[in-house]
C-alpha cells in the first residue's frame, strides 16, 4: 500500500504535502521500534487504517486557516498528524494521557517541519484553551467523551458545520448514540473510501 492511495482519494495535495505523507512510514517504523504506538500488523497498512482513515474527517469538513482543533487522546498522532499535513493553515493541538507517545508525535511533528502542530502530555480536562473543533479516534465511548470536552469551544463558527466534535468510530453505533443522549450526525466512510476496511467506519459529528 502506497501513498497512491492518498493522491487517489486526495489528488490536490501539493508536492510537500505528498513529501510529507511519503516519509511517515519510515518515520513510524523507526519509533515503533522504540515506542510502540501502533500495533505491528497495522504498521504495514500505515496509509490505509491510520493515514487515510484520520482524513477521512476531511471528507466530511474542510478546516478554515486559522482555525484551532484539537486532537484528545491522539495516542502516535492520528488523526492529528495527517490532518495537520492537509491543512497547514489550521492550528492542531494535540493532547494525550501517555507520555512517551507525546515524544512520539513531537519526534515525527519535527522531522515532518509541521509548524502549525503542537503536542502535550495532558487529559482533555487539563486543556484550558478553546477550540473551533475537537476531533478523536475511538478513544472511549461517547457518553463518557463528550464531558471531557464540553466547555471547550469558541462560541462563533466560521465553518460550514458548527464548532463541535468530529469523532472517527466503527461498528455498530446505535446503542453507543442512544446511550449518550447526544443529537449526533453520522458520515459512512464507505460512501468516500471503497476499501473493505471503512466498511463500518463512520465520522460522529456533535454539535459543540
Amino acid at each position: 500500500m502506497t501513498s497512491n492511495i492518498l493522491l487517489k482519494y486526495f489528488p490536490n495535495t501539493t508536492p510537500q504535502q505528498q513529501q510529507q505523507f511519503e516519509q511517515l512510514p519510515e518515520l513510524y517504523n523507526f519509533w515503533n521500534n522504540q515506542i510502540n504506538v501502533i500495533s505491528r500488523k497495522d504498521i504495514d497498512q500505515l496509509y490505509e487504517r491510520h493515514v487515510l482513515h484520520s482524513l477521512g474527517i476531511a471528507k466530511v469538513i474542510n478546516f478554515l486557516p486559522g482555525e484551532n482543533v484539537l486532537d484528545v487522546g491522539t495516542g502516535g498522532g492520528f488523526p492529528g498528524i495527517p490532518l495537520a499535513i492537509l491543512f497547514p493553515e489550521t492550528q492542531f493541538f494535540l493532547v494525550d494521557s501517555i507520555g512517551k507517545k507525546i515524544k512520539v508525535v513531537k519526534e515525527v511533528a519535527s522531522a515532518l517541519g509541521l509548524q502549525n502542530l503542537k503536542a502535550e502530555h495532558l487529559r482533555a480536562e487539563q486543556v484550558d484553551e478553546k477550540f473551533d473543533f475537537v476531533v478523536s479516534r475511538a478513544v472511549t465511548r461517547l457518553k463518557e467523551f463528550y464531558p471531557w470536552v464540553k466547555g471547550k469551544f469558541n462560541k462563533q463558527s466560521k465553518n460550514t458545520l458548527a464548532n463541535g466534535i468530529l469523532y472517527l468510530k466503527g461498528g455498530d453505533l446505535e446503542e453507543e448514540i442512544a446511550e449518550s443522549g447526544l443529537a449526533v450526525q453520522q458520515y459512512h466512510l464507505k460512501n468516500y473510501f471503497e476499501e473493505e476496511f471503512f466498511e463500518t467506519k463512520q465520522v460522529i459529528y456533535v454539535k459543540a
